[in-house]
């Protein structure tokens, strides 16, 4: 084993103190002095460079809720030495910025952090040769309320379409609704919150979608995020008999026979709605006012309403025998 070893020093060491080695090793110890130079000259160079700060709202009343996000950023443009520079990329020097909710509110819902004030509280945490070049935005902007409450159901928005020949039969939310804070006058205005756009396509069964709500300026929500389900079901084209038809807007003492008295009902929908659907699910009239005042040897009937999941549904027969009948007193 010291022979092994031996031979792999005596190896290594006619390889280091070879003459080309030796030239080797003397460019490389000067390629790397020279980048440190060059490294050293370019550090010293003056820069620019756009840094993302956080901006927090810190001082909250016990009895106050923020409306708006809790943690806001601003963008600023600093200029520098390279050197000084990479402090704020990699060192902590740049945290989070803190205003007062005191020192900023209005009391009347809203707060105001303008330009010039956000600069004097980035440049607490500058070294002294740093300048700030640009800030964008030119403005932060908090909302709050001091409880003001109300809770409203969620709805789904943007692009969901599942294979063809499947369709949607049902959506599911978790929660089905959120409480939202605000001011008065946005309570009362918003009656419903939106999930983010969600797009899916091309699918068959069951879709979950996490996702979160459409933010709205001034408006907190909780929670702010909810849990989608879409149910999927098999279209199929089917028919259902003996709906019964009924008269309506029939003055007292009147009604109407017709013939037939039932009617059949053909649809479009789900396998599983399918196998539940009754008669009487459909609501089918003949009007008594139309036959009044346009009597003929025939009426119309129409069909009124149909169950949920029904679509594309139509008559059988549009018009019917009928008579007109007095009750007997």
């Amino acid at each position: 084993m010291k022979k092994f070893f031996g031979r792999i020093i005596q190896i290594l060491r006619t390889l280091l103190f070879s003459k080309t080695n030796k030239e080797l090793l003397i460019f490389v110890f000067f390629l790397a002095l020279s980048g440190i130079f060059w490294l050293q000259t370019t550090l010293n160079e003056v820069y620019e460079r756009e840094f993302a700060i956080p901006v927090s709202v810190v001082g909250i009343p016990k009895n106050a809720v923020l409306t708006s996000d809790e943690i806001d950023t601003v963008r600023v443009t600093i200029r520098d030495k390279g050197i000084t520079l990479l402090t704020y990329m990699y060192g902590d020097i740049l945290r989070k910025v803190n205003v007062n909710f005191k020192n900023y509110s209005h009391g009347n819902g809203t707060g105001v952090i303008t330009q010039q004030e956000l600069q004097k509280l980035v440049y607490q945490q500058l070294a002294n040769g740093s300048r700030i070049t640009a800030m964008k935005p030119e403005k932060l902007e908090f909302y709050y309320n001091y409880g003001d409450k109300k809770t409203v159901p969620v709805r789904w928005s943007g692009r969901v379409i599942p294979e063809e020949l499947f369709f949607i039969s049902r959506v599911a939310y978790s929660p089905d609704s959120v409480t939202i804070y605000a001011s008065p006058e946005k309570l009362d205005s918003i009656n419903v919150v939106y999930t983010e756009q969600l797009n899916y396509a091309n699918f068959r069964d069951t879709l979950r979608a996490n996702c979160e709500l459409a933010k709205i300026k001034g408006v907190k929500m909780i929670p702010d995020h909810v849990r989608v389900t879409f149910c999927t079901d098999v279209l199929t084209e089917e028919s259902i008999e003996g709906v019964p038809i009924k008269a309506i807007n029939l003055p007292k003492g009147k009604s109407i026979r017709t013939f037939p008295s039932r009617v059949n009902v053909t649809f479009v929908t789900g396998v599983s709605v399918y196998r539940n659907l009754k008669p009487t699910d459909f609501y089918v009239v003949a009007d008594y006012n139309e036959i009044k005042d346009h009597p003929q040897e025939k009426c119309h009937i129409y069909l009124k309403s149909v169950p949920r999941g029904i679509s594309r549904a139509r008559l059988e027969t549009s018009m019917v025998d009928y008579l007109i009948e007095s009750d007997e007193e």
